[in-house]
């Protein structure tokens, strides 16, 4: 699936991607609506009603991955909810031993993350995801969420890469198709970010699941 000798570096998304989307995915649909609808005096379906529409509105933008900026739309300490639900932050099957396998073969692992800085402290805490990659990034820092086009130029002026010799890895299709606008050549999709949930179908890009699907270094 994936042609090595072609590539030099490899740019890994982290929610979906190298950790497991449940967590994630509880939080801000199921565990966040029910404090949201306590704290307000509200029905859970009206309290889903009214943040699924603020996401949709805030999608694609840092606001939608800010922690502050949901703390101050909710009026819910999002930071402490990350760590109260830490024990469901886990890697994907094989993540670990891909980027090993990936940086032992004298290849450059970057960690490229839309999530907030202390969302991000927050999983590494838990898995110790950061000493295993060879840098990390997180879109805040940079300005720009990694849907945008620009971000990836960006990215390069911190961590230079060859477009044509860079592979990223993600679980969402709009961040891959800026990253092929931006030249970036070799792309792949997870296809079942979520454990719990069933493998997306009919995906833009070359998909897998686990990552020894394409451990063929």
């Amino acid at each position: 699936m994936v042609e090595w000798s072609e590539i030099d570096t490899v740019l890994l998304d982290m929610d979906g991607t190298l950790i497991d989307l449940k967590y994630d995915n509880f939080l801000w649909t199921q565990r966040l609506p029910e404090l949201f609808a306590a704290a307000h005096g509200i029905g859970v379906d009206t309290a889903r009603d009214q943040l699924f529409a603020k996401m949709r509105d805030t999608s694609a933008s840092l606001h939608f991955y800010c922690l502050d900026y949901w703390a101050e739309f909710t009026k819910i300490d999002i930071d402490a909810l990350h760590v109260e639900l830490s024990s469901l932050v886990e890697f994907r099957a094989n993540a670990e031993c891909f980027i090993e396998t990936v940086r032992a073969s004298g290849r450059r692992t970057v960690l490229v993350t839309n999530a907030h800085p202390k969302s991000l402290a927050i999983k590494d805490k838990k898995i110790g995801l950061v000493v295993l990659v060879d840098a990390a990034f997180s879109s805040h820092n940079l300005g720009l969420p990694k849907e945008h086009n620009l971000f990836w130029p960006e990215l390069a002026k911190r961590e230079p890469y060859d477009p044509a010799r860079t592979l990223v890895i993600d679980d969402n299709v709009s961040v891959l198709r800026a990253a092929q606008s931006s030249g970036i050549k070799h792309l792949l999709c997870v296809s079942q970010p979520d454990s719990t949930k069933p493998p997306r179908n009919d995906l833009p890009f070359s998909t897998f699941n686990d990552f020894r699907e394409i451990m063929n270094l």
